[in-house]
């Protein structure tokens, strides 16, 4: 993506009435997206208040004595004083250093060996320090999240737990686990991703074309991607949605103005195939890789 664009397309989302903003430090393009809050504050759109920011801790950032730097890497990039949520992005910690995808001479990722429990202290004190208003994970499965909610001296619990949720992998059982321990599940790639070469096969089904999500938008006289951000919205999920187009994000933000039936909610439960899009395969060989778990 273009950087111009990423201003571009977060300065119309927040025209549309978007206030809940999710970026991070690997996407690279904070400085573009402070800017287009910025600009939005300062024509009278918006406060700093509105806007839900979100950023979230790198891998190479894992190690206690670092976590700080990540995030106020990340503030300066935005030119703000605070992020809203704070999350650690992956459980597998990478090499220190300024490369976000650290690789050996043969091509393989060098990851690092952290205590992400001394890694979530540190999260602790960024939250103390004004720094982020809360702090959660990404990508955690439930024996990772139960390792952070049993640590002794546990002073904040994870708020959230963002990941990849849609109607093909739609994470019942970690879903009713988080909502047992008053954890927030965030759906991201709720729109099937935008199916970058470097994260996706390509062989994979588009989930935008599943003739089950068409006939529902038929029948509601609305898009596939409403249907879909609808489905999560009714279960209780925190739902994230991707565009860069101007008439795809003023559509997806009409999600409030229609309701799925409850015999519809069963037909898209029945999609669920536990397939997942982003599987970050690079990191697979790690002990701390979280998609070898069931959930």
């Amino acid at each position: 993506v273009p950087n111009s664009k990423t201003t571009e397309a977060t300065k119309i989302a927040i025209e549309a009435g978007f206030r809940h903003i999710d970026c991070a430090y690997a996407y690279e393009v904070e400085e573009e997206v402070g800017l287009a809050v910025r600009s939005k504050i300062a024509d009278g759109t918006v406060k700093r208040e509105d806007i839900f920011y979100t950023s979230k801790l790198w891998s190479t950032f894992l190690r206690p004595e670092l976590v700080q730097s990540c995030l106020e890497r990340s503030l300066k990039k935005l030119h703000l004083d605070y992020v809203d949520l704070y999350l650690i992005h992956f459980p597998v910690a990478l090499k220190p250093g300024e490369e976000l995808y650290p690789l050996d001479e043969n091509g393989k990722i060098i990851c690092d060996s952290v205590d992400l429990c001394a890694t979530w202290e540190v999260m602790e004190k960024c939250k103390d320090a004004g720094l982020a208003k809360s702090i959660g994970v990404s990508n955690f499965n439930r024996r990772q999240l139960e390792m952070i909610l049993n640590k002794p001296g546990l002073k904040y619990k994870p708020v959230c737990n963002q990941v990849e949720c849609h109607v093909y992998h739609n994470q019942r059982k970690l879903l009713d686990f988080c909502k047992s321990k008053d954890i927030v599940l965030i759906a991201y790639s709720a729109l099937g991703t935008q199916r970058e070469k470097r994260w996706v096969d390509q062989s994979s089904p588009v989930l935008l074309d599943d003739p089950v999500l068409g006939a529902l938008a038929k029948k509601h006289k609305r898009s596939p991607a409403l249907i879909a951000l609808r489905y999560q919205m009714q279960r209780g999920v925190v739902v994230l949605a991707q565009s860069l187009k101007e008439n795809e994000i003023k559509e997806n933000i009409q999600v409030f103005d229609f309701a799925l039936t409850e015999e519809d909610m069963k037909v898209l439960d029945g999609l669920n195939r536990n397939f997942r899009y982003v599987t970050f395969k690079l990191m697979a060989d790690d002990p701390n890789y979280p998609f070898a778990d069931e959930y």
